[in-house]
C-alpha cells in the first residue's frame, strides 16, 4: 500500500507537455496562433500634381525616364552597373536628342572624363564607344580642340596607373582624340611618345594579351602618321592630291618645327625599343603567326617606317640641331631588321599566313628602301632586296591560286613607288630585269586596279623624270624597247576603262599630255587613240568611245593631246569629228576642239587637206535641231542649237582664213563646197557653205564658169526655200527681219561678185514657172517649197527682197528683160489651162 501511494504523488508532481483541448462536434475552429493578417486596409490620397513629374516637363529624358543632369550624376555612382547604365541612358538620350550634345558637351565631357581611369572594365568600354558613336562625331562640326582637351589630363593620368588594363586603354582614349582632332599630337608630343616608350617597355602583357596591344601600337602608327615625311613635301609641290589621310594642317606645321628636336630624341629612343618588340615576336614566325601576332608585327614596322621617313625628311630639310640621327644608329637598325630578311615558316602554311608573311616582308622593304636613301647598303643586301621585289612583281602579279585579288594588289601596290628609283640606281642586268618585272606588272593587272593607277605614277617617273638616265646606255636598247611598250599601253588602256572610272582616265590622258610635252607619243598609238573618240560601224553607224562621257577637264586633255602627235592622220581627224557632230558634246568643248586643232594645223602637225575637210565637215554635217528656221514650241526653243552653229560658221570661216593665201585655199574649196551644197543639206548647213564660199572669194569673182553654172542651179533652189520658211515681213528690224537678212545675205554678196551668177538664176527661176508641171513640182534642189504656189510666191518674195537691197536694185535694172519674163510666166500660169494647176494654188498665185 505504501509503494503504490509514492508512485501516484509523483505523478501528479510532472508537468503537462500538451493539452488536449476538447472540440464539440459543429463548431468553427479557431485560426491558429501563427497565422499571417493578410488583409490591407488603406486610405486614398489625392494630390492636385505630383511635384517630379512637373520638374521633368520639356526636358529631354532617356528611356528610362532619367534627364541629363541624373544620368551624369549616376555616372559616379558606387555601383558599377549603375555608372554602365547610365552611360547606356546617355548614349539613348543623345541619339534621340542630338541638340544636347552641343548644348552641354563641356559639362559632359568634364563629367565623363572621370571614368577613363575607371575600375570596371565595362564601364570604360562604353565610355570609349559613347565618345567615338556619339559625343565626338555630334560635336565634329564645332571646335573639337577644346572639348578635347578638357581630356587630356585624365587620359595622360591614366597612363601612368598602376592597373595595366587602364594604362591600355588610355591609349586607345588616346587614339580617339587624336583621330577627331589631329593637331593635339603636336601639343604632347613628348610626353606621349615617352609613355609609348613605357607601355613597350613592359613585357609583362606581350604573350597576355596582344589584342591590347595591337590596339596601343595602332594608336602609335596614327600618331607617327602625322609627322612630315619628304613624300608629303614633294606631293605638294608637285600639287598633287594626297589620300585622305591626317596630315594637311599647314597651320600646324611650324609647331613640328619648333619641336623638332624633342620629337627627335624621343623617337631615338623609342626606335630601339620598337625593334626590341618586333624581335619578342620572332618566335611566333617558326610556329604559327595568328593575326593578333601579324598585326602587332605590322604595326611595328609601320612605326619604324614612319620614324625612318621623319629622320630623313629632317636631314633634307637641313635641320642643323641636333643631328637627326647618325649612319651608325641606321645600320645597327637595318642590321636587326635584315637578320631576319626575309621573313618565312618551317613549314609550309596556307594560303592566308603566306600572304602575311609577304606583308611583313614588304613592310621591311619599304624601311630599308627609305634607310638606303641616307646610307649605301652592301651590295650583297642590297640584290637580296631586289630579288624578293622582283618575285613580288612576276609571281604574285601572275598568281590566281595562292593569292585573293585584293590582297595581291595591295602587296603589289606598295613596292611600285619605289620602282623609279631602284631602276635609276641599278646598274647591269637589274635594270633591266626589273623593268620587265614592272612592264609584265603593269599589262597583266585589271585596268580598275590600284594597282595600274601605281603603275602610272611610276611610269612617269621612270619615262619623264629619269629620261637621262635611261639614255645613258645607247648600246642598251632594252631599256628603249620597255618605254614604248609601256607608252603605247596607255591608249588601251584609256579605251578599257571607258567612262566606269573616270579617275583613273584622268590620270592616264595627263600622264599622256607630259608624255606629249616631251615628245615620247608615237604616231602609230592614233589607230588606239581612234577607238577612245568613235568608230564607224556597218550601215553607217557610228560607235562613240568614252570620250563624251568623260567630264570637261579629261576631254580637255585628251584634246590638248593631239596637238603634240608629230601628224595626225585623216582617220584619227574624222573619228573626232564625228565626236563634234554629236548632239551630246558640249558646245564649249566643239570650239575647243577646233582651237587645238587648228594650232595644231599650224605646227605643222595636219596636212592642209585633211584640215579642210574636218572643217568643211562640220559646216555641211552640223545637225541644227530643230530644222525650222523659227521653233512652233517653247521645248524646240529651249533644245534649239541655232546659235551654236552660227557660232560654228563663224569660226570655221576664220580659220579657213587664216590657214594661207585665200586665193589657194579657194582652189581647194571651190569644189568641195560645191559638192556639198548640190547634196541638198538642210537651210542652215547651206548657208554655211555659202558663207564659207564669201569668206575666201573676193571681187570680181574666184568662181570659174562651170562653177558658177553649178552654183546658178543650187542658189535658186536655196533662195526658193529661204523664201518659203522665212515668213514675209516688211520690218527688217523684227527678228524675221534679221533672220531673213542672215540667210539672204551671201546670196546678194555673190550676185555683187558676178554678174553673170544672178542672170543664171533669174534664168532658173523663170523656167521653173515656164516648166512642166512635173518638172515644177520636183525641183531637183528645192527642198522644202512644194507645190506649184509655194514655189511661185516665194519666186515672187525673191524678187521682192532683190528690189530692197541697194546694190542686187542696181544690178537687176541690166536684168530687167529677165524680170519682165518672170512676170509675164506668173500671169501667164494663172489664166493657163493646160497646166495642171489646182483652183486653191492658182488663187494663191493670183493673191
Amino acid at each position: 500500500m505504501a509503494k503504490t501511494k509514492g508512485a501516484s504523488k509523483k505523478q501528479q508532481n510532472r508537468g503537462i507537455d500538451f493539452k488536449k483541448i476538447k472540440r464539440k462536434i459543429g463548431r468553427k475552429l479557431p485560426p491558429p496562433k501563427n497565422t499571417t493578417n493578410t488583409e490591407i486596409k488603406s486610405k486614398a490620397i489625392v494630390l492636385p500634381e505630383q511635384s517630379v513629374v512637373s520638374e521633368k516637363a520639356g526636358l529631354a529624358l532617356s528611356k528610362k525616364g532619367l534627364t541629363l543632369k541624373e544620368l551624369l550624376q549616376h555616372t559616379s555612382h558606387h555601383n558599377a552597373k549603375v555608372r554602365k547604365d547610365a552611360l547606356m541612358g546617355m548614349k539613348d538620350l543623345f541619339l534621340k536628342h542630338p541638340e544636347e550634345i552641343k548644348l552641354h558637351r563641356y559639362a559632359v565631357i568634364e563629367k565623363l572624363r572621370e571614368r577613363i581611369s575607371d575600375d570596371d572594365k565595362t564601364v570604360r568600354e562604353n565610355l570609349y564607344q559613347l565618345l567615338k558613336s556619339v559625343i565626338l562625331p555630334g560635336c565634329k562640326e564645332d571646335n573639337q580642340g577644346p572639348v578635347i582637351s578638357l581630356m587630356m589630363a585624365y587620359i595622360f593620368n591614366a597612363m601612368t596607373h598602376l592597373a595595366i588594363d587602364i594604362r591600355l586603354m588610355a591609349f586607345k582614349f588616346f587614339d580617339l582624340a587624336v583621330e577627331y582632332h589631329p593637331p593635339l599630337f603636336f601639343s604632347y608630343a613628348e610626353k606621349i611618345l615617352q609613355n609609348y616608350e613605357d607601355i613597350l617597355q613592359k613585357n609583362q602583357f606581350y604573350l597576355e594579351d596582344r589584342g591590347k596591344l595591337k590596339n596601343v601600337l595602332a594608336g602609335l602608327v596614327r600618331c607617327l602618321l602625322l609627322l612630315p615625311s619628304s613624300k608629303e613635301v614633294n606631293l605638294l609641290a608637285k600639287n598633287v592630291p594626297e589620300q585622305k589621310i591626317l596630315q594637311a594642317f599647314e597651320h600646324d606645321v611650324p609647331t613640328v618645327f619648333a619641336e623638332y628636336s624633342v620629337i627627335i630624341k624621343k623617337l631615338k629612343n623609342l626606335v630601339p625599343v620598337l625593334v626590341n618588340c618586333f624581335q619578342d615576336f620572332l618566335p611566333v614566325i617558326h610556329d604559327s603567326l595568328d593575326a593578333q601576332s601579324f598585326d602587332c608585327m605590322l604595326n611595328i614596322l609601320r612605326s619604324l617606317d614612319h620614324a625612318v621617313k621623319f629622320f630623313i625628311h629632317g636631314v633634307q630639310q637641313g635641320h642643323p640641331e641636333p643631328p637627326p640621327v647618325d649612319q651608325s644608329f641606321s645600320s645597327v637598325l637595318l642590321k636587326k631588321l635584315l637578320v631576319v630578311f626575309p621573313l618565312s615558316p618551317m613549314h609550309h602554311l596556307s594560303e592566308k599566313d603566306d600572304d602575311r608573311y609577304v606583308i611583313l616582308n614588304i613592310a621591311i622593304t619599304e624601311i630599308f628602301m627609305h634607310l638606303s636613301e641616307w646610307i649605301c647598303p652592301p651590295a650583297v643586301l642590297f640584290e637580296k632586296f631586289l630579288t624578293f621585289v622582283e618575285y613580288v612583281l612576276v609571281e604574285k602579279s601572275c598568281s590566281n591560286v595562292r593569292s585573293g585579288k585584293a590582297v595581291r594588289e595591295k602587296q603589289i601596290s606598295t613596292l611600285i613607288p619605289f620602282i623609279p628609283k631602284l631602276v635609276s640606281r641599278v646598274i647591269g642586268n637589274w635594270k633591266n630585269r626589273l623593268l620587265q618585272a614592272f612592264t609584265k606588272t603593269f599589262q597583266d593587272c585589271s585596268p580598275e586596279s590600284s594597282v595600274k593607277l601605281a603603275c602610272l605614277a611610276a611610269i612617269e617617273e621612270i619615262i619623264i623624270s629619269q629620261e637621262d638616265l635611261l639614255c645613258t646606255d645607247v648600246n642598251d636598247l632594252g631599256q628603249f624597247d620597255y618605254k614604248i611598250t609601256l607608252v603605247r599601253e596607255l591608249p588601251k588602256l584609256l579605251v578599257l576603262l571607258g567612262n566606269r572610272h573616270p579617275s583613273s582616265s584622268k590620270v592616264v590622258l595627263h600622264l599622256l599630255l607630259r608624255l606629249g610635252q616631251r615628245s615620247l607619243l608615237y604616231d602609230d598609238m592614233q589607230g588606239l587613240l581612234k577607238e577612245f573618240y568613235s568608230t564607224d560601224q556597218d550601215k553607217g553607224n557610228i560607235c562613240y568611245g568614252p570620250f563624251l562621257r568623260l567630264a570637261r577637264d579629261s576631254q580637255e586633255l585628251s584634246i590638248c593631246c593631239l596637238y603634240y602627235l608629230s601628224q595626225l592622220d585623216s582617220t584619227l581627224l574624222k573619228s573626232i569629228a564625228s565626236c563634234c557632230l554629236c548632239q551630246e558634246l558640249d558646245p564649249f568643248m566643239l570650239f575647243r576642239i577646233i582651237e587645238v586643232l587648228h594650232s595644231t594645223y599650224k605646227a605643222g602637225h595636219i596636212q592642209i587637206s585633211d584640215h579642210i575637210n574636218f572643217l568643211i565637215t562640220l559646216a555641211s554635217r552640223y545637225k541644227v535641231c530643230p530644222e525650222n528656221i523659227f521653233p512652233a514650241t517653247d521645248r524646240d526653243k529651249k533644245t534649239s542649237n541655232h546659235a551654236t552653229f552660227k557660232s560654228l560658221t563663224s569660226v570655221v570661216c576664220s580659220c579657213l582664213s587664216q590657214m594661207g593665201d585665200n586665193s589657194l585655199v579657194f582652189v581647194i574649196l571651190e569644189k568641195v563646197i560645191l559638192e556639198q551644197i548640190s547634196l541638198k543639206p538642210p537651210l542652215d548647213n547651206s548657208c554655211a557653205m555659202l558663207r564659207i564660199l564669201i569668206a575666201l572669194d573676193s571681187k570680181p569673182t574666184r568662181l570659174s564658169e562651170q562653177s558658177i553654172c553649178t552654183l546658178s542651179n543650187v542658189l535658186s533652189a536655196y533662195l526658193i526655200d529661204v523664201a518659203h520658211c522665212v515668213p514675209e515681213y516688211n520690218d527688217e528690224s523684227t527678228i524675221h527681219g534679221q533672220t531673213r537678212r542672215y540667210y539672204l545675205l551671201p546670196s546678194f554678196i555673190l550676185f555683187d561678185r558676178s554678174y553673170k551668177l544672178l542672170n543664171l538664176v533669174l534664168n532658173v527661176m523663170g523656167s521653173l514657172i515656164n516648166g512642166r508641171s512635173s518638172s515644177l513640182l520636183s525641183g531637183d534642189h528645192i527642198r522644202y517649197a512644194k507645190g506649184n504656189s509655194s514655189i511661185i510666191n516665194a519666186i515672187v518674195s525673191v524678187l521682192l527682197w532683190m528690189q530692197r537691197d541697194a546694190k542686187v536694185q542696181q544690178i537687176l535694172y541690166l536684168y530687167k528683160e529677165e524680170i519682165d519674163h518672170i512676170s509675164r510666166s506668173i500671169c501667164s500660169l494663172q489664166s493657163s489651162e493646160e497646166i495642171n494647176v489646182p483652183i486653191e494654188e492658182r488663187h494663191i498665185i493670183s493673191t
